[in-house]
């Protein structure tokens, strides 16, 4: 019989509906029931394509005497962190303090008063491999209740001190915003670089998105080489390597090894979002046209496999995938990805399958349990150069092949997919979509953009206005979080330079008024990750770093540097200066955590070009389109041409402006003051090639 997960719509939460274990969905139902019966909680947060988890479920959540003893000892709670990333926050940082290591599943036993006072990661169901069994971990945890407890309350007191501490920023520190901040981050990132397979660090080795746009801004900034041979060396790496999808297009979340081949192959929106977005970036302070290419099959395989038929995106797909011949049998990690040869010859052909199979490294022992990621340990070029062969046919080739080995991997049992839709990872997608689009002139990509913003705005909200964070199944709910916000806002002001429909402004100045006024730090500055009206819980985090995603705050912070710029309202400039400040010791004491804030810093300190482009006709298209193929560093882009609907909101900005003699006319302007006009397109050509 199901337990009273069945009821939920999460895909992590209903993989555990037939569990033994009596689970239960986080809520007062729970909560309350933990002080009724006076039992210890057990809280197992994970996602649905965590590989770890699958496994501990298998292990320990399907044995029955395991079930059994949760079930008569504590109150076992289930928690979908991609869900409810604020309680993630709080007990993965408890996790954290207790162990010195976090991760998926994480397991964490608290009082009824939801305080923490045992945790882990994974835990075999018994003892193997000098790790302690689950079964010997729920033993120590119920002799503890039992006999134990005022020191089980002693310490989970202690450790509530101790979040309560985390969870708060370093007072204001004298730290001067200025572009050392950048530079030292840049040198940092130069210390920890690895030149011979690009990245940071060794294994297992991830994308560091943020970090890359820093040191592109550092470089179009400086002009130093160096800056962007890290950024070019670690972007083709990772396009060689396993870690990219080179059939179907995108990016698996991290390599286990140094050199990108052997990928945890989950696929998640948010890296592929923010990967886009650096290609294309890169494509336009370099016009690369290979940089290009993969930043488009990232999006397409977006748009293909990830794209909801309401227009919202899909959040993840797992990297676990049951055998061909037994789609009911046990799952294994990597298996719709990865080749055999003989595999390859029955698609494509014996001569063909010979030539294919050399270019990606395909052999017969396999570089992953007896089978092949697929990888470029040279360049087609390189290849093509030492097999005599023409670079371009061998290139139309090796497409068509590709092509055809998709379709086939198509018919595969497909990795699970989790099809959820959060509002954060749809702002980055949204930011990316409409960014690669401008870059690319490519309609397609800012249409789905469009179409994913008008979605989130008009299905996650509540009755009030305010954002929800998830949707699933034609319900939404949990109530939005900082980086819901921040993200979609500084999405929206990206579609707006993508389109120049000034109603994406309106509603990104709608969602930070929300920030500014239900998230907001008053005393000392930046944001909450919760709002003062949203669930209570232990602690209110306060987080200032970066993660695997942009971290809420230095979202924020970019959000209103960019629409106090476009807007000339103070008040979205004042909140970005403020949260700066209270990042300020964190950009100076741990810069490669905070690569979207210095990103944000770069934007604040400048100088920053507004430019404001009015007129009608062919000459001011084909300069909307100059600018956004090659947008200026450090500068944000406004614009009036042809039919548009005029808000309040920018009429500041066009105050005093006007398109000249009906030609198309730019306005370069610095702190809201502007120069002389540039009229027409080969004046504003020549003007911004120089930048």
């Amino acid at each position: 019989m199901p337990n009273a997960l069945a009821n939920e719509t999460s895909p992590y939460l209903l993989q555990h509906k037939d569990n033994p274990v009596d689970w239960r969905p986080w809520g007062a139902e729970a909560l309350r029931l933990a002080k009724d019966e006076d039992k210890p909680i057990f809280l197992s947060i994970g996602y649905s394509a965590c590989h770890w988890c699958h496994v501990m479920e298998h292990e320990s959540f399907e044995n029955a005497a395991i079930a059994a003893v949760l079930n008569d000892h504590f109150v076992p709670i289930k928690v979908d962190r991609e869900e409810r990333p604020d309680l993630d926050q709080v007990y993965m940082n408890a996790v954290q303090a207790m162990t010195g290591r976090g991760g998926w599943p994480m397991s964490v036993f608290l009082t009824p008063e939801l305080k923490p006072f045992y945790g882990g990661t994974y835990w075999p169901a018994s003892a193997q491999r000098g790790m302690p069994g689950f079964d010997q971990v729920l033993e120590a945890v119920i002799d503890a209740w039992r006999d134990r407890r005022e020191s089980a309350y002693q310490m989970a007191d202690q450790l509530t001190e101790r979040l309560a501490d985390l969870a708060t920023v370093d007072g204001a520190a004298d730290v001067a915003l200025d572009r050392s901040l950048i530079e030292n981050a840049g040198r940092q990132l130069e210390r920890t670089f690895d030149p011979t397979h690009g990245g940071f660090g060794g294994a297992p080795k991830f994308p560091h998105t943020m970090d890359l746009v820093v040191l592109l801004r550092l470089w179009r900034e400086s002009g130093r080489g160096a800056w962007l041979d890290m950024v070019r060396t670690t972007l083709d790496r990772m396009a060689a390597g396993g870690i990219y999808d080179h059939l179907g297009g995108g990016f698996a979340r991290y390599s286990v090894d140094e050199r990108w081949l052997v990928p945890h192959f989950e696929k998640m929106l948010y890296d592929n979002a923010l990967l886009a977005g650096v290609y294309a970036e890169a494509f336009a302070a370099t016009g690369d046209a290979a940089l290009k290419r993969v930043a488009c099959e990232t999006l397409d395989y977006v748009l293909r496999d990830m794209t909801a038929p309401e227009g919202g995106f899909y959040s993840t797909e797992d990297a676990d995938s049951a055998p061909a011949n037994d789609p009911e049998g046990h799952a294994e990690e990597g298996l719709y990805y990865t080749w055999k040869p003989e595999e390859i010859r029955k698609v494509i052909g014996e001569e063909e399958a010979d030539l294919f199979c050399r270019v990606y490294d395909v052999t017969p022992i396999g570089n992953f349990e007896g089978r092949n990621i697929l990888s470029l340990p040279k360049s087609i070029a390189t290849q093509a150069t030492l097999l005599g062969l023409d670079p371009a046919k061998l290139e139309r080739d090796l497409a068509a092949w590709r092509k055809k080995l998709l379709a086939t991997r198509e018919k595969r049992p497909r990795p699970g997919l989790d099809d959820k839709v959060l509002a954060s990872w749809n702002g980055l997608a949204i930011d990316a979509l409409a960014r690669a689009g401008a870059v690319f002139g490519e309609q397609k990509y800012i249409g789905a953009a469009g179409r994913a913003a008008d979605f989130v705005l008009s299905a996650m909200r509540d009755e009030s206005g305010r954002l929800l964070h998830t949707w699933r199944a034609g319900q939404a709910k949990a109530t939005g979080f900082l980086d819901d916000y921040a993200a979609m806002a500084n999405g929206l002001v990206t579609l707006y330079e993508a389109t120049f429909d000034e109603r994406w402004l309106v509603e990104a100045a709608a969602l930070l008024d929300v920030v500014l006024e239900h998230f907001a730090d008053a005393e000392k500055g930046g944001f909450f990750y919760t709002a003062d009206d949203a669930e209570q819980l232990i602690v209110r985090n306060k987080d200032l770093t970066d993660n695997a995603t942009p971290g809420g705050n230095s979202l924020a912070a970019t959000a209103l540097v960019r629409l106090g710029k476009l807007t000339s309202v103070t008040k979205y400039h004042d909140a970005a200066h403020h949260t700066l400040v209270a990042a300020g010791p964190l950009m100076e004491r741990a810069p490669t955590a905070m690569g979207q804030m210095l990103t944000a810093l770069d934007l604040w300190v400048g100088p920053t070009q507004e430019l404001v482009l009015l007129g009608i006709g062919p000459d001011a298209t084909e300069v909307t389109s100059q600018l956004r193929r090659r947008p200026v560093p450090r500068a944000v882009l406004a614009g009036r041409i042809g039919p548009c609907q005029p808000t309040p909101l920018m009429e500041p900005a066009f105050a005093g402006k006007s398109s000249i003699n009906g030609e198309a006319t730019l306005y370069v302007c610095q702190d809201h003051a502007c120069g002389e006009p540039l009229v027409g397109a080969m004046a504003i050509r020549n003007q911004q090639q120089m930048k």
